[in-house]
């Protein structure tokens, strides 16, 4: 029997919650993706012009390049611990942006779907016992037809958990090369301002 058949026949057998569960995890599925790649690829652009500000910076460079986001808390004149700290705060939020979504979906749709073969297997047993007939040949069938909800919500989860720890560690090697400038940006600041007071 083709793939196209047994899922032309499963949806034709499927109550209106299942079929509503499974296109909710499609919708997930579709979504965690979306969000890893577009996560993926604004981090490691991000990343990259980070590295090779704080390399410029162990290369004798005073301050950030202009395409840090460091570059908005800091000045050729004076920079400040508080303003550096905001930046930082700023880059964190910026670069964690969007793992609350990875998050949920990890941890509500095995849930959903458990709510869609649970749904499907009362309806299961709500039809057997109106029809009278509870052989195993008629039971087993149908629950494990109810079993593919469950088996969609893992399915989602799985990616959308990895997604989430994937984007996670990125974001991590983003906001340590903020600090890492951040903690060069006040070393040089602290040399300028004790060469300041030497000379007077």
């Amino acid at each position: 029997m083709p793939a196209i058949d047994i899922l032309i026949n499963y949806i034709s057998r499927s109550s209106i919650i299942t079929l509503f569960v499974l296109i909710w995890l499609s919708f997930y599925f579709i979504t965690t993706f979306g969000v890893l790649i577009s996560k993926y690829f604004y981090l490691s652009a991000w990343l990259k012009i980070e590295r090779n500000s704080l390399e410029s910076m162990l290369m004798g460079a005073k301050t950030v390049r202009d395409d840090s986001i460091l570059r908005k808390c800091t000045s050729a004149f004076s920079t400040s611990e508080n303003l550096l700290n905001v930046c930082k705060n700023v880059a964190q939020k910026n670069s964690t942006n969007g793992l609350w979504l990875l998050s949920m979906i990890a941890s509500t749709s095995p849930f959903i779907g458990l709510f869609g073969t649970v749904v499907s297997i009362l309806d299961t047993f709500s039809g057997l016992g109106q029809s009278g007939s509870a052989s195993l040949g008629v039971i087993a069938p149908a629950i494990s037809e109810a079993l593919v909800a469950t088996a969609a919500g893992i399915f989602v989860a799985i990616p959308a958990y990895s997604s989430h720890l994937f984007i996670k560690r990125k974001a991590y090697e983003v906001i340590m090369c903020v600090e890492r400038e951040s903690e060069l940006i006040l070393s040089n600041t602290s040399k300028e301002n004790k060469g300041q007071k030497s000379d007077v």
